[in-house]
């Protein structure tokens, strides 16, 4: 019971680690928590802190979750290792450190899964990446992401994924929920790549090229046909 209870807060603690926060104020002086979207997470890290220090963040974020997933294997306990990196996920989502004020858990997610079912990690990184590709935005392609996982944890048959994956779809649309308006609004932030954003940036592109051709033409002088008087030439 005790190995057990241990198990858990260890767990938590790994996921209350915020990567994103301290790299920020370490190496660049910047506390993400106050610039861009004020997430402490991956996404954020990479918008304010470059991709050097994003690409970091992400694979700490990673690591904990696949860190505290793999807690029962070296506690040789028999927790089920989907239940204890839920532990992380909401350490993650509500740190100790920052007054339960975190992040949205993407990516420590995705590093519980990769302790838990590897082959299924892939899946889910292949379907995210596809995602990404199309649409541009992080924050559609982690809803996309984890929607698929839910219907796709019900081909395994383990009831543990399943509900986890319920659940932790249900609260990822939560934290999206301001996502989903400026989704809805045309307004979200993209990556500078992606079908998507080659679409906006073409059409914003062509907007900006008939608006200068319009104020070009806006400009021309207009000659009345009195100045033409004595056969005259009008220039």
């Amino acid at each position: 019971m005790i190995i057990t209870i241990l198990i858990f807060i260890l767990a938590y603690l790994l996921g209350s680690l915020v990567p994103g926060v301290w790299i920020g104020q370490l190496f660049y002086h910047v506390d993400i928590r106050k610039v861009g979207s004020g997430n402490i997470g991956t996404t954020n890290s990479f918008r304010v802190l470059g991709p050097k220090a994003g690409t970091l963040v992400l694979l700490l974020d990673l690591l904990k979750g696949t860190l505290a997933g793999m807690l029962p294997m070296i506690f040789d306990s028999h927790i089920n290792a989907m239940l204890v990196g839920l532990a992380a996920i909401i350490g993650h989502t509500y740190p100790i450190w920052l007054k339960f004020k975190g992040g949205k858990a993407v990516a420590t997610s995705a590093g519980v899964l990769l302790a838990y079912n590897p082959s299924f990690f892939l899946l889910i990184v292949l379907v995210f990446v596809l995602t990404l590709l199309i649409s541009s935005m992080v924050s559609m392609s982690a809803m996309v992401t984890f929607t698929f996982a839910t219907l796709s944890s019900l081909y395994y048959h383990d009831w543990i994924l399943t509900i986890v994956a319920v659940s932790l779809t249900i609260f990822v649309f939560y934290r999206h929920r301001t996502n989903i308006v400026r989704i809805k609004n045309g307004t979200e932030s993209t990556v500078p790549f992606g079908w998507y954003y080659q679409k906006k940036k073409a059409l914003i592109k062509s907007a900006f090229y008939d608006s200068t051709i319009s104020l070009r033409y806006s400009q021309r002088p207009i000659f009345s046909s009195s100045c033409c008087s004595n056969n005259s030439f009008c220039f």
